[in-house]
Parts: structure tokens; C-alpha cells; sequence
């Protein structure tokens, strides 16, 4: 019986595994931006100093950051060397724009923190004579603008709370492997009753 969880796991996790999208070989992982981001991991325990912001504290309420760069020459350089620090108050999204060759090849990469009115026009267009395709996307939450819109599935607008009083899901990926997980869990509790 032991083994049902753990095929139940490995399942969900290969299933997780195929939705998500290949890392390309030079691109960001989550400890790449730990290591280069300190500030954006969570704060150590252990004693302050009053006079000093303890390390992840945010400059104001709901202060985020966002990976900026103006057209570095592909993800991992724009990344590589984007400044550790707070996107201004008047921001609320990290915005996205891929500059790349009809062969997917980047040109050039622009992220920086943006209001609302810079994240209404997502997608991607093809610059027929210069033979380019320009993919724009925006995301809301630090550092959220990691990887690079590279297609129309990529070149999105994502948020983490509505933007009107409807609620919409922004990850319906995640809705469906709960709902899977949460199938093979009551499937697994039933057998074993």
C-alpha cells in the first residue's frame, strides 16, 4: 500500500514536469536568482538591528522587484546583471519584450517594472521586412518576469489578484494538477477504507 502514494506523487510530479515549459541551456534557475537576488530570498532568523531594515524587508507596503535590463543581447545576460532593487511605487507588473529572428534567435531582451496602462497590449507581432517577431508579456509578483515570452502562449498578461471584480484563474495548469492530485488522493483514501 505504501507504494500507491509514491506512484501518486511521481505522476504528479512527471505531470508538472511535462506542462512546464524546457529550461533553455543558458537560461535562470531559482538558485541563479538566490544567489544573485540575496534579498529577494526570505529573511535569516536571529536578532536586528533596530536602525537597520532586516535583509528582504520591503522599502513600502507591497514592494516588489522586477529583472531590468534595456536591450541586453539575449535572457541570460539581461538577467545576469539586472539590478537588485525595488521597482518604483507608481509600478505595479514586471514587463517583458523579446526581440527575436524568425528562427528564434534573440535579438534583444527589454525588462523593466511598469504601471497597468504598459501591460494592456500583450503578445507577439512579425516585423515582416526586417524578418523579426516581437513577443511582449507582463507578469505581477517579485521577480516574476524570469523567463522570456518566446510564442503567443508565452506572451501574456498574468496576475496574481483580479483586475476587476470577477475572479479569473491566471494558472490553469496548476487548477488541473490539484484537481488531479486531489482525484488520485480520494481514489487512494476509497481503496484503502
Amino acid at each position: 500500500m505504501a507504494s500507491q502514494p509514491t506512484l501518486a506523487w511521481a505522476l504528479l510530479l512527471s505531470l508538472l514536469g511535462s506542462c512546464l515549459p524546457a529550461v533553455q541551456p543558458r537560461d535562470f534557475t531559482v538558485k541563479d536568482i538566490v544567489y544573485l537576488h540575496p534579498s529577494s530570498k526570505p529573511p535569516s532568523q536571529g536578532l536586528q538591528s533596530h536602525r537597520r531594515p532586516r535583509p528582504g524587508a520591503t522599502p513600502y507596503p507591497h514592494g516588489f522587484k522586477c529583472f531590468t535590463c534595456e536591450k541586453a543581447a539575449d535572457n541570460y545576460e539581461c538577467n545576469r546583471w539586472a539590478p537588485d532593487v525595488y521597482c518604483p511605487r507608481d509600478t505595479r507588473y514586471c514587463f517583458s519584450q523579446h526581440m527575436m529572428k524568425a528562427t528564434g534567435e534573440s535579438v534583444s531582451v527589454t525588462k523593466r517594472c511598469v504601471p497597468l496602462e504598459d501591460c494592456l497590449s500583450t503578445g507577439c507581432t512579425y516585423v515582416k521586412h526586417e524578418e523579426y517577431k516581437i513577443c511582449t508579456s507582463c507578469c505581477e509578483g517579485s521577480i516574476c518576469n524570469l523567463p522570456l515570452p518566446r510564442n503567443t502562449t508565452d506572451a501574456v498578461f498574468t496576475t496574481l489578484s483580479p483586475l476587476n471584480k470577477t475572479q479569473r484563474l491566471s494558472h490553469p495548469i496548476l487548477l488541473t494538477t490539484a484537481c488531479l492530485w486531489l482525484a488520485l488522493m480520494s481514489q487512494h483514501w476509497l481503496t484503502d477504507s
